[in-house]
């Protein structure tokens, strides 16, 4: 395990997890949430929430972007594109919308064209895949490759199995057992 994703285990544990009656997103009850904008927002650990996830992804090839649903995802895509330039790496981010904007351009992905571009979707915390396969959707009417799936924790709640019947590769960071949470 490298520094960057101890002390990025340890963050998350320290400020990130709460425990107690949860709804999560897919209405299922949980004794605990991983609240992830808690650190993906925070200076000391956004860098090494790009750092870890520029490792799980290094193997993914001819990858131009990545992004996901907004909101979860802007922080991960953003240090992702920052901690990737600072080692050299060209990676945009991309940004998608739940619904397509009703003026403007109303476009429901925004950030850099991405037809015939390989892409990553990301998610912080995953729980279904819900998000990533919505976000997958809006890529797809814009002509972009989803290269993988990649998320900053996995909650070993069926999303994996999810992306992966899709037809998506699926990368995770850390997970519940990282945590101590399984």
């Amino acid at each position: 395990m490298t520094d960057a994703k101890q002390q990025l285990i340890d963050f998350i544990s320290a400020d990130a997890v709460f425990h107690g009656d949860f709804t999560l997103t897919s209405g299922k009850k949980a004794t605990y949430y991983v609240d992830l904008r808690k650190v993906s927002l925070d200076h000391r650990v956004a860098p090494l929430i790009g750092q870890v996830m520029l490792d799980v992804i290094a193997d993914v090839v001819d990858v131009s972007a990545v992004g996901g649903m907004t909101m979860g995802a802007d922080p991960i895509a953003t240090a992702i594109l920052h901690q990737g330039a600072a080692r050299g790496l060209s990676y945009d981010a991309f940004v998608v919308r739940k619904e397509p904007k009703d003026h403007g351009r109303g476009r429901q992905v925004e950030g850099p064209e991405l037809q015939g571009k390989r892409v990553i979707v990301l998610e912080d915390t995953s729980t279904t895949g819900g998000s990533p396969l919505a976000a997958i959707e809006a890529l797809l009417k814009v002509g972009a490759e989803i290269a993988a799936v990649a998320v900053v924790v996995d909650r070993n709640t069926g999303a994996r199995e999810r992306i992966e019947a899709a037809g998506y590769p699926y990368l995770a960071a850390i997970g519940l057992d990282d945590l101590g949470l399984s």
